[in-house]
């Protein structure tokens, strides 16, 4: 696995930016800057330290996909870490093959660093080649929309 970073200064509090970004008082800021990845991006599930969390979304043709992860680590407005473990395929959750081999322990961590009232937020991810370039080219508008609705 490929190893990714992307950072974006925000001038919000590092509590705003973590309550935004992790939808947890409006899951609709979520929604919002993950709609760079996919326009129907959710999550289903909790950010609790040892939980389930399904990162999901809907396929052109209607169907729902996506990851299946455990929150390994949370320390509020400061780090959260997420292991990727499955895949969703329409309602079913696939936990060995191939596919999942590919990700099976890839992780994506985000930090916070908050320096007079502007927060750094970075993200460190593991990604497989065939994903490097829709990674490089889609996280910095994820993270430039999350910019926008935090500032607000």
């Amino acid at each position: 696995m490929k190893k990714l970073q992307f950072k974006k200064e925000i001038n919000a509090t590092s509590q705003k930016v973590y309550e935004t970004m992790l939808g947890l008082k409006d899951k609709s800021t979520y929604e919002h800057w993950t709609s760079a990845f996919n326009p129907t991006s959710t999550y289903e599930g909790s950010w609790e330290k040892g939980s389930k969390i399904y990162f999901v979304g809907v396929d052109e043709n209607g169907k729902k996909g996506g990851m299946v992860s455990e929150i390994e680590e949370h320390h509020p407005a400061k780090f959260i870490s997420t292991r990727h473990y499955g895949f969703l395929d329409g309602d079913v959750v696939v936990t060995t093959g191939e596919k999942v081999e590919k990700w099976a322990g890839g992780h994506e961590n985000y930090s916070y660093q908050e320096i007079n009232g502007i927060t750094t937020v970075t993200v460190d991810m593991d990604t497989i080649d065939e994903y490097l370039d829709y990674f490089k080219n889609t996280y910095p508008t994820a993270l430039q929309k999350l910019k926008e609705i935090s500032e607000r």
